[in-house]
């Protein structure tokens, strides 16, 4: 089932204004993530409780973080339900999952957080453990310049 958008706009835009990239279409995630160089964090955003209450509260914080991809994106699961297809096709090995979190690097999957794994933690704790993916697989600013 389709939402109406009005109601979905404050839900982007909790991502959005944090410039991460809102990937709509097929073609707008397969020219992010075919080939991909580098890194990209690829958010797959919902309706649901733990995508407002932890998910985007802790992609927030890990934003600020000093080290990050190169890329950050989003989908909208049950939304722009094409797209989100797309996006998990590059998950391999996962089963779709949202919200979720992953964070591929030259495009495999070296980071995956599931529902399961946002479900009942904090933000806090997410973030804790996306900033750490950050740290292991993402070059800090002053190296990728």
């Amino acid at each position: 089932m389709m939402y109406p958008e009005q109601l979905l706009i404050p839900m982007r835009q909790e991502l959005t204004r944090l410039g991460i990239e809102e990937l709509r279409t097929v073609d707008a995630v397969d020219s992010t993530l075919k080939d991909l160089k580098g890194t990209a964090l690829v958010v797959v955003n919902s309706v649901c409780g733990c995508a407002a209450r932890n998910a985007r509260p802790a992609v927030a914080m890990a934003m600020a973080h000093g080290v990050k991809p190169d890329q950050a994106t989003t989908v909208f699961a049950g939304q722009d339900r094409e797209a989100t297809d797309r996006a998990r096709q590059y998950f391999t090995g996962f089963r779709p999952s949202s919200p979720c979190i992953a964070l591929l690097k030259d495009g495999d999957v070296v980071f995956m957080l599931e529902r399961h794994r946002i479900e009942g933690r904090t933000a806090t704790e997410i973030a804790a453990d996306m900033t750490a993916a950050f740290d292991k697989y993402c070059a800090p600013a002053a190296e990728a310049a």
